[in-house]
């Protein structure tokens, strides 16, 4: 009993203690600081109840009216830490924007003008093994992919892919209306291509490019073309990168894609892959997937891309020839020297102007012996529009020197 009166006596002597401080602070700092209020009774509960008290102070009292009073409640509310508050969500298909991020539908309007369709048409001719046409069977054929608005003269972004072979490219806007393109320039072996409006008309917007490097695995994204022709204009497919830095072998080379479950497709190809900021981060190319692949779609990194713009918007000086390499094995084979294979000539081109013929391999090409046609390009790239450079031919068992001018 002695011992039970000397704790209630101890307890009554804290609690008195207590109360005189608490008023006394309350007086001095009145006028809304209830967070010393707060502060006491976390102290009472602290002595009083242990543990019990601890448990009640942690998930009761954040829940009552007097602690929601307080301005520390009203700092937590405002700054989205309330016990109360759902997690936040990335990018969704709901109608408003979070954290910064577009929804799928804002990503959509800001970006799907900015998308084209790249419509072609190539003639196909029967042929040899290199390309010679035998004259009896050709038809014409139409191509369709996308493209991406990149500045507001009608500069469009794309695969090479698309536009390769073409002898007439049409643009559709996001519009519906069409007009009329040409090839600027394009990187084979990046898969790369810039065409350009030749009609007069107002571009209905230029996408924005973003940062690849700064893509991770889980991200979400959009990707906005035209799967499988004019019928499906402007789709838009949503997803999240698979992988970043994918390495792929395309023909002799090895390039890095980003890899999207967002579904490419044929037409897809040259159309925009799309962070949640509404910015351009890949190109699509439905070429490195194949048929019967469901959720394997893979994109261009749009950084690759911007270390070439500036090439690729100048002009491509023009040859006129459709061509392909004579390697060592086929200069075996068929007992003709090595070099560049004529396998067409384009009617009123530089190369048809100069002489040269289908058929002709070109062995020598400003004066440089050549091999292939990325030498040719390589060559021609430090000229510019108007020089004339010689080029000798192998044709009919002898070499011709003839005279090339390059043009625009």
């Amino acid at each position: 009993m002695m011992d039970n009166n000397y704790d209630r006596n101890q307890d009554t002597a804290r609690m008195s203690i207590l109360s005189r401080y608490k008023n006394k602070f309350t007086k001095k700092f009145s006028g809304g600081k209830k967070i010393f209020s707060y502060i006491a009774i976390a102290l009472i509960s602290s002595l009083i109840g242990g543990s019990l008290s601890a448990a009640a102070f942690l998930y009761v009292v954040p829940n009552t009216e007097f602690f929601k009073n307080t301005p520390l409640y009203e700092s937590m509310s405002s700054s989205g830490t309330t016990a109360s508050q759902a997690k936040a969500s990335p990018i969704s298909t709901s109608s408003s924007s979070n954290k910064g991020g577009l929804t799928v539908a804002e990503i959509a309007k800001k970006v799907s003008p900015a998308v084209v369709g790249v419509s072609t048409k190539s003639i196909s001719e029967s042929s040899n093994i290199f390309g010679f046409s035998d004259g009896q069977n050709s038809s014409e054929d139409d191509g369709m992919g996308s493209g991406i608005i990149i500045n507001s003269d009608g500069y469009i972004l794309t695969n090479y892919h698309v536009i390769q072979g073409a002898q007439s490219i049409n643009v559709i806007l996001s519009n519906n209306k069409t007009v009329s393109a040409k090839v600027v320039n394009y990187d084979e072996n990046q898969d790369l291509a810039v065409i350009k409006v030749t009609t007069k008309t107002d571009m209905p917007a230029v996408a924005e490019l973003g940062n690849s490097d700064n893509v991770q695995v889980g991200d979400p994204v959009v990707a906005i073309g035209n799967p499988l022709g004019k019928e499906l204009l402007g789709s838009v497919t949503s997803g999240i990168i698979s992988a970043t830095k994918r390495e792929i072998a395309v023909g002799n080379t090895t390039q890095s894609f980003l890899q999207t479950d967002a579904a490419i497709n044929p037409g897809n190809s040259g159309g925009a892959l799309v962070n949640s900021a509404g910015q351009v981060i890949g190109i699509n190319s439905a070429k490195i997937g194949g048929d019967g692949v469901e959720g394997i779609g893979f994109a261009i990194p749009i950084n690759t891309v911007s270390s070439k713009l500036n090439g690729l918007l100048k002009p491509i000086l023009k040859v006129g020839i459709v061509c392909m390499d004579v390697d060592s094995s086929l200069s075996q084979q068929y007992n003709i020297p090595q070099g560049v294979y004529v396998k067409e000539v384009e009617k009123s081109s530089p190369a048809e102007k100069a002489g040269l013929k289908t058929g002709d391999i070109i062995q020598k090409f400003d004066n440089k012996s050549i091999k292939s046609v990325d030498e040719i390009n390589q060559i021609k790239a430090t000229h510019k529009s108007g020089d004339t450079v010689s080029v000798v031919v192998y044709r009919d068992g002898s070499t011709k020197t003839l005279e090339l001018t390059l043009t625009e």
